[in-house]
């Protein structure tokens, strides 16, 4: 596989990332991951202004994105996955420092910029056949509309998941229904497409953009409100 760190383009098993990173020693950074077919990004320039956004909140200096982007596509066409479905993983941290204090280094730091490219089937059976998810006390913090590595309470609640038998766990955050460990989630209601309104409890879902764009191209009937887990049993 050929990756893409820090400007150059690079064998994965040639990676060599510091133990004085602060993704790997805090987490300090953020992700986004895009879905290309046929060597064309879905919703390429949303997931790309998500990207500065996090990165923007974390005060991360961006690297040129317009740079990353063309770094993406190359990666698509090196490893073969310029023709079939793919998916892209870019992430950035704050950088390794010389000592692990919690605060932002005084003197500035480079970024570490990491990106590769994976193929990718769309679960289409699972999509028309539907699956299990199980309903999870939300732990994480107040700030998931940010795109952060930290995704501990994402990891538990996703094992527990896998441990029942269901394909995701859905978090609830004080009686109400936010998201999934790694999805969106929307709700039908006598005809009415309900998902949770953008908050800093939620990410906000370039697939969820997608679908409520779609209810109003088709007509059909849609709304951002609060779910409470109550409603489930109506």
């Amino acid at each position: 596989m050929i990756v893409y760190f820090n400007g150059k383009f690079m064998p994965k098993s040639e990676v060599c990332i510091s133990p004085d990173d602060r993704g790997f020693l805090f987490a300090d950074g953020v992700y986004e991951v895009v879905c290309a077919f046929d060597g064309r990004f879905f919703r390429g320039d949303a997931h790309f202004v998500r990207l500065a956004r996090s990165l923007e909140a974390l005060r991360i200096p961006p690297p040129p994105l317009d740079e990353l982007r063309s770094a993406a596509t190359s990666l698509l066409a090196r490893n073969a996955l310029n023709r079939d479905g793919a998916k892209v993983y870019i992430q950035i941290t704050r950088g390794a420092v010389p000592s692990r204090g919690h605060a932002f280094p005084d003197e500035p730091v480079s970024p570490t910029v990491f990106a590769s490219a994976v193929p990718y089937t769309p679960p289409l059976e699972a999509w028309a056949k539907g699956v299990q998810a199980i309903l999870v006390h939300d732990i994480r913090w107040s700030r998931c509309d940010i795109k952060s590595l930290a995704l501990l309470p994402n990891i538990l609640a996703s094992q527990r998941a896998k441990e029942a038998g269901a394909y995701d766990a859905i978090f609830v955050r004080e009686g109400v229904i936010t998201e999934g460990s790694h999805t969106s989630v929307a709700l039908v209601f006598d005809g009415c497409v309900t998902t949770h309104p953008l908050t800093h409890h939620i990410l906000g879902g370039v697939t969820r953009d997608v679908v409520l764009e779609l209810c109003v191209e088709m007509g059909l009937s849609c709304e951002e409100r609060p779910v409470l887990v109550e409603e489930l049993n109506q």
